[in-house]
């Protein structure tokens, strides 16, 4: 992941932490057990700048996992004084939590574990036969440890809850569709001081994390570190509402999510534009520069300043922004004497009697030109567990009108044969989204004037 905000003022948070650790203004409290393989591990202590509905600014830190926690050691210090308004944030989770959820089955894991290891001994010294028998009765336990141990994880995840950018809480499995996630999830930094803000009704300025503690074979003390893309790279987006894939000061690149409006709707205001400009309160009214439909996926640049909007739009139109998507279409286009590669001109209008559909007019229509390249044939599993044989493709559009591809998919004057999940052009099993993702965007940075290139692989 990248920072998702500005990290300047809560690096220099971080530092004055650190500070305080090393004159021992404060500690790091032990609240677990902590092995004796991790008890040199440094920490990773993170730092958040975020304002109240007034504008008053507040400090909140925090570190990572949950078996130790800061602590003032020396509450008269001057120095502690001087950070204003400064906040330690408890973890989402308290450790004796974690250990009450564990309680149930630790002691049966343990058994099977010891006689797992008891039987192991047994083998070097058995013949074949012998062997076989107690491979078969490790496998046979190892697959109920395993049960219990996956029980235990789902019971540990079932506590942790996150306040989001929208006011609402989410379950971790809620976030990953009951998936189980790697250990320590939800234990960085970063959706600690979330959680934190968002549950107060701060708004984020500054946040940032720096490495503290003896140097690891991956992390060096003192260096800051963005969020983790193993742990954080699962929460954090439903957090934010927004997956942020790059962010300076005067653009923002997203991959949008399926369901959600690029920009305000009639009376839909949820947007990925509203959700920015949420964030970000200094971006201008309008950042968008192009739209993704609302069912369609991926990258989507958006300008914090006029300066860059007029830039972007400027290249946008004069179509130097080179675009690339990829679908499934529902059906096998080889066997339909499409070439692997081609390129088609479509004319399309807007049916004023069916909005938002497009309708085929070679004379009163928009010019809808269209490269695509079929990527393979494959098997499509519907949200019913059936299959079909469906074809992966990749379009690269080289005018951008409305429904373009939909249209270059599904209409007579096309394909004939409509991107899967398709709810204008096509049809849409419940549980199931249109299959197309802008997977490709590349443009000139508008102040730098450097090429930028983005790449983000469809979820399906």
């Amino acid at each position: 992941m990248i920072a998702p905000f500005d990290e300047d003022e809560a690096y220099q948070i971080c530092q004055k932490v650190i500070s305080l650790l090393d004159r021992k203004v404060l500690v790091l409290k032990h609240t677990g057990k902590i092995s004796e393989e991790r008890q040199n591990i440094g920490i990773m202590i993170g730092a958040m700048v975020a304002v109240d509905s007034k504008g008053t600014k507040f400090n909140f830190v925090a570190v990572s996992g949950t078996a130790r926690e800061l602590a003032v050691n020396l509450p008269v210090s001057p120095e502690l004084r001087n950070l204003q308004n400064l906040i330690i944030v408890p973890p989402v989770v308290q450790n004796y939590a974690i250990q009450k959820a564990l309680e149930k089955n630790d002691d049966a894991v343990h058994k099977m574990t010891a006689q797992i290891e008891a039987l192991e001994k047994q083998i070097s010294g058995a013949d074949n036969q012998l062997q076989i028998q107690l491979k078969n009765q490790i496998k046979e336990i190892e697959s109920n440890r395993t049960a219990l141990t996956t029980e235990s994880f789902y019971k540990v995840l079932e506590l942790y809850n996150f306040n989001c950018f929208d006011g609402s809480v989410k379950n971790i499995l809620e976030i990953t569709k009951g998936q189980l996630t790697p250990g320590g999830t939800g234990e960085c930094c970063a959706p600690k001081l979330l959680d934190y803000c968002f549950k107060s009704k701060y708004r984020p300025v500054s946040m940032c994390e720096v490495y503290y503690g003896n140097p690891s074979e991956h992390k060096i003390p003192g260096q800051k570190y963005p969020p983790c893309d193993e742990r954080c790279g699962i929460i954090l987006p439903s957090m934010l509402g927004l997956e942020i894939l790059y962010r300076d000061k005067d653009i923002i690149v997203v991959n949008k999510q399926s369901g959600v409006l690029s920009v305000p709707g009639r009376e839909e205001k949820d947007c990925i534009v509203n959700r920015v400009r949420n964030l970000f309160p200094d971006c201008i009214e309008q950042p968008s520069v192009h739209r993704l439909d609302m069912e369609t996926s991926g990258l989507l640049v958006l300008a914090f300043n006029k300066e860059a909007h007029r830039n972007l739009s400027m290249q946008f139109e004069a179509g130097t922004v080179s675009k690339k998507y990829e679908a499934l279409i529902d059906g096998i286009l080889p066997k339909m004497g499409i070439p692997t590669d081609g390129q088609s001109t479509l004319y399309f209008r807007l049916d004023p009697d069916n909005r938002p559909h497009q309708i085929w007019d070679e004379v009163y229509g928009k010019k809808a030109i269209t490269s695509w390249h079929i990527e393979k044939v494959e098997d499509y599993t519907a949200p019913d567990k059936t299959k079909r044989p469906v074809t992966r493709i990749t379009f690269e559009p080289v005018t951008g009108r409305t429904h373009q591809l939909r249209l270059a998919s599904s209409d007579s004057h096309g394909f004939g044969c409509p991107i899967i999940g398709d709810t204008l052009y096509g049809t849409c099993a419940e549980g199931e989204r249109l299959m197309l993702h802008a997977k490709y965007l590349s443009f000139k940075h508008p102040v730098s004037g450097q090429q930028m290139e983005f790449n983000c692989p469809a979820p399906f």
